[in-house]
């Protein structure tokens, strides 16, 4: 194998052991606030504003339809609500409610412990540039794949 294609093998394995243990340690925080990483990924995605669920599908990297079915799930457990969007009749915004915003909530000091641990082991400069490279890494497979 090629070296690039080595390093972009090396680079998705990665990616994807990372994404595992970063929804393996999102479940364990969730569940005892009521919700799933699933729920949790969607709701963090529309605390600052509503969003239309394809909008969420694009913030969170999902499938517009795997979306639409947790939106659905968590309006009709109570914890969010559709709103009319008026940039588009169809698709409506959705927003937590006040029981959402509780869930959430719920798992900040359990993320702020995470937040604080991860930081002891990597220290702020090799966690930035961890996350600088990941940002990297996205933005070309972005521009890339629209190319």
């Amino acid at each position: 194998m090629s070296e690039p294609g080595a390093l972009l093998s090396a680079s998705a394995l990665t990616a994807f052991r990372l994404n595992g243990q970063f929804m393996e340690v999102a479940e364990r925080l969730a569940r005892p606030a009521g919700l799933t990483a699933a729920w949790w990924q969607v709701l963090g995605a529309v605390l600052k504003e509503p969003l239309p669920v394809a909008g969420i599908a694009r913030v969170m990297g999902m499938t517009r339809q795997g979306v639409q079915r947790i939106a659905d799930l968590l309006v009709e457990k109570g914890l969010a609500e559709y709103l009319p969007n008026p940039a588009h009749r169809r698709a409506k915004l959705l927003r937590p409610t006040p029981e959402g915003l509780a869930a959430v909530r719920k798992i900040d000091p359990g993320h702020q412990e995470l937040a604080e641990r991860m930081m002891a082991e990597l220290g702020e400069a090799d966690w930035s540039a961890a996350l600088q490279a990941l940002r990297r890494l996205s933005a070309a497979l972005e521009a890339i794949e629209t190319s």
